[in-house]
C-alpha cells in the first residue's frame, strides 16, 4: 500500500512538472538573512519535465523561464533543436543569491540572470523575483557597477547609434535613423533606461536569444517577463551589475557553491582560487575541510546548480 501511494505521489509530481503552466518566479528569502539559498521546493530537489513532440529545448526553456544557456548546461546530452519526445529534461528550482545588497535589482552577468528584491509588504515575508536575461557580447560588453532606473517607456521607438548603423550596413542590413514602435522593434514593447548612458533593460523581438551574450550591451528579457515586470519597477530603483561566475553561500548549517562559465573576457580567471577565497570569506576567514570531490565536480561541470560542499561539524551525524 505504501509503495502504491508513493508511486501515485511520484506520478502526480511528474504531471505537475510536465505542466505547460510556468511556475511562479517569486521565492521567499531565507529566514536567516545570512543564508543565500532560495528554493522552490523545501527538499531542494530540482524539478524536471518531459519533452513534447512539437517543442525544442528553447521552447522548454521559455516555458519554465530559463535562458538558452541554462537549459543547455543542465541538459548537455540533449539535442537543442530535436529533443526526442519523452526525453526527461532537467530544470532548476534552487539558486544562490549573488553577493550583493538585497535591494532593488541585481544583475549577475555570468549567470545571465537578474534578481529583484521588492520592498516587503506588511504581514508578508520578504521575497525575491528572478528572470533570465541577455547581456552584451564580447565587443559590446555590459558595464559593471551601480546605477538606477532613470526612465521607463512603453512602445519605445529606437534611434540606433551610429556605430550600430555602420555595423548593420556592413552586413547589408541598413537601419533607418529611427525604428518605429511595435512588435518588430528590437526594443520590444517595454524599455527601462539605466543611469549609464546608452544602456537599457528592454524586451526583444528575438526571444530565442534570451540567456545569451548577444546584445550591444543592453539587457534583454522575454516579452512575457518584462510585461509583468515593467509595472512593478519604479523610476529610481537601484541597480547593481556584478560579475560573479562563482557564488558561495549558506543555507542553515550547510555551505553551498554554484559555478557558472565565466564570461569570454574572464576565461583566464582561476575559478578554484576564487572559490577558495569565497569559502574562507563565508566561514569567518577559515578554510574548512570541504567535500573536495563535490567542489571539483562543480568547478568542472559549471552547471549553475548549488552544490553542498560543507556541513558544520556540530551538525554532522556522529558515527559509532
Amino acid at each position: 500500500m505504501l509503495k502504491q501511494l508513493t508511486t501515485q505521489i511520484g506520478l502526480a509530481s511528474l504531471l505537475i512538472m510536465a505542466s505547460p503552466v510556468t511556475l511562479s518566479l517569486s521565492f521567499a528569502l531565507p529566514d536567516n538573512p545570512e543564508d543565500s539559498l532560495i528554493r522552490e521546493f523545501d527538499e531542494g530537489t530540482n524539478k524536471q519535465t518531459i519533452a513534447a513532440d512539437d517543442e525544442d529545448l528553447l521552447d522548454i526553456a521559455r516555458r519554465f523561464d530559463l535562458g538558452q544557456n541554462e537549459i543547455m548546461r543542465l541538459n548537455p546530452q540533449v539535442d537543442r533543436w530535436l529533443p526526442k519526445a519523452g526525453t526527461q529534461i532537467q530544470l532548476q528550482s534552487e539558486r544562490l543569491l549573488p553577493d550583493a545588497r538585497r535591494s532593488g535589482l541585481v544583475l549577475n552577468l555570468p549567470e545571465f540572470r537578474m534578481y529583484y528584491f521588492p520592498k516587503a509588504e506588511k504581514d508578508s515575508p520578504p521575497s525575491v523575483l528572478t528572470y533570465p536575461m541577455s547581456i552584451g557580447r564580447q565587443d559590446w560588453e555590459t558595464p559593471l557597477g551601480e546605477t538606477k532606473i532613470v526612465a521607463k517607456q512603453k512602445n519605445p521607438t529606437w534611434t540606433p547609434p551610429e556605430s550600430i548603423k555602420i555595423e548593420h550596413a556592413a552586413k547589408g542590413d541598413p537601419l533607418p535613423d529611427v525604428v518605429a514602435a511595435g512588435p518588430d522593434n528590437p526594443l520590444g514593447l517595454f524599455a527601462m533606461r539605466l543611469g549609464i548612458p546608452g544602456y537599457l533593460i528592454h524586451s526583444t523581438n528575438k526571444a530565442y536569444g534570451v540567456g545569451m551574450q548577444v546584445s550591444h550591451g543592453c539587457i534583454r528579457m522575454y516579452p512575457e517577463d518584462i510585461e509583468k515586470f515593467f509595472p512593478i519597477i519604479k523610476v529610481g530603483t537601484p541597480v547593481q551589475i556584478v560579475n560573479q561566475a562563482v557564488k558561495v553561500g549558506w543555507f542553515k548549517d550547510a555551505l553551498y557553491i554554484e559555478v557558472h562559465p565565466p564570461l569570454e573576457t574572464h576565461l583566464k580567471d582561476n575559478l578554484l582560487d576564487i572559490a577558495l577565497d569565497l569559502i574562507e570569506q563565508n566561514n569567518a576567514g577559515v578554510l574548512p575541510v570541504i567535500d573536495g570531490e563535490a567542489l571539483r565536480n562543480a568547478l568542472i561541470e559549471k552547471k549553475g546548480l548549488p552544490v553542498k560542499i560543507y556541513i558544520r561539524p556540530e551538525f554532522t551525524t556522529p558515527k559509532f
